[in-house]
């Protein structure tokens, strides 16, 4: 078996990931994915494509080898079907993190405000010096800031609460290292909150391999990752992206938009799972970071039937051609039809 994202004389764990295209459209011989070393990859395509899937296919693989730990990051509560076996996976739904978690500079972005403000600088005081978002409120009453800055606080901090993402007895990133996969069921947060999580455990799962407190090499893998761009979330995602190498962070970002996604994660990742893309921003983006030795143009090479990609492998310096295998466990992100909506419907009656 290939492995893709490392050299022939290299060993270790793999994730099981498809199989080579024949020019005929039949399968090829078997293709792993390389998960013994920590990469940064992005997995993207138009609209079902099969990007979800593949990340799927992806959390399935590190659930199944040894030394990793899965983290999946679930705007859209498709991949709940992780939850089975045999991966039995543990969703988070709608999971919550410490106030005091999120570095201080960011809870002006977070709310909103500028940070060389009135109101985003106090703010950002008033997380410097609480633990909690409760306690972010109580000081507000007791500071010398002016009437109108106390009462701009205290709105948003009420607005943060409202949110009802912010505990004390919050999601420790660190133990989300373990040997099977976490789910963090993003679908019924708005788009606020959902950043403040994601920032929060991306910048735990990298900070935690720096100080040595995990064994596991984390890998973050985040579906619709174009949501966080301009998010609360963003640097923690740029830091994995240009850093977590050294110190043992693997990251993946699936997206149907690749053109919103920063420069850095298209210039930094070393796999790149290209599904079928239409729409020519997002084939011009791709092509931008075409690496030297692809002497064939994207849109010559790029995938027209579901489930079919071109990986770009830049540990290697190879393209191949693949069909993603099939799940093992239910696809949550499978199209509902009308004909199946029926056909429920009428099982019930």
């Amino acid at each position: 078996m290939h492995v893709i994202g490392r050299h022939s004389d290299d060993d270790g764990p793999l994730c099981r990931f498809g199989t080579y295209r024949a020019r005929d459209g039949s399968d090829g011989a078997p293709v792993g994915l390389d998960v013994n070393h920590p990469h940064a990859a992005v997995v993207v395509g138009k609209r079902g494509s099969g990007k979800s899937h593949t990340l799927g296919v992806v959390a399935e693989g590190l659930a199944h080898a040894d030394g990793v730990a899965p983290v999946v990051v679930d705007p859209m509560g498709v991949f709940t079907g992780l939850e089975d076996a045999p991966v039995e996976a543990t969703v988070h739904c709608s999971p919550t993190v410490r106030a005091d978690a999120l570095p201080p500079s960011a809870w002006p972005d977070l709310l909103g405000l500028d940070p060389t403000g009135p109101v985003g600088s106090f703010v950002w005081r008033l997380a410097a010096s609480a633990d909690s978002l409760a306690e972010m409120r109580a000081a507000v009453a007791d500071s010398t800031a002016s009437p109108a800055t106390r009462r701009a606080a205290t709105n948003h901090l009420a607005l943060a609460e409202s949110w009802d993402v912010f505990d004390p007895d919050g999601l420790d990133p660190a133990a989300l290292c373990g040997a099977t996969p976490d789910v963090l069921d993003l679908s019924g947060m708005d788009a606020e909150p959902a950043s403040a999580v994601v920032r929060v455990v991306a910048s735990g799962l990298y900070d935690a391999r720096v100080a040595g407190t995990v064994d596991r090499i984390p890998w973050l893998l985040v579906d619709e990752a174009h949501a966080f761009v301009g998010t609360t979330a963003e640097p923690a995602i740029r830091t994995i992206f240009t850093r977590g190498r050294a110190p043992g962070v693997g990251i993946m970002l699936a997206t149907q938009r690749p053109s919103a996604l920063p420069d850095v994660a298209l210039s930094q990742a070393d796999l790149r799972i290209v599904h079928r893309l239409t729409a020519g921003p997002d084939v011009s983006a791709m092509a931008a970071a075409d690496p030297t030795y692809f002497d064939e143009s994207l849109t010559a090479r790029l995938p027209r039937q579901r489930g079919c990609a071109l990986v770009v492998d830049d540990t290697t310096e190879s393209v191949h051609d693949v069909r993603v295998r099939p799940l093992e466990t239910r696809d949550g992100g499978a199209t509902p039809t009308a004909t199946s909506s029926r056909a429920a419907s009428e099982t019930i009656e």
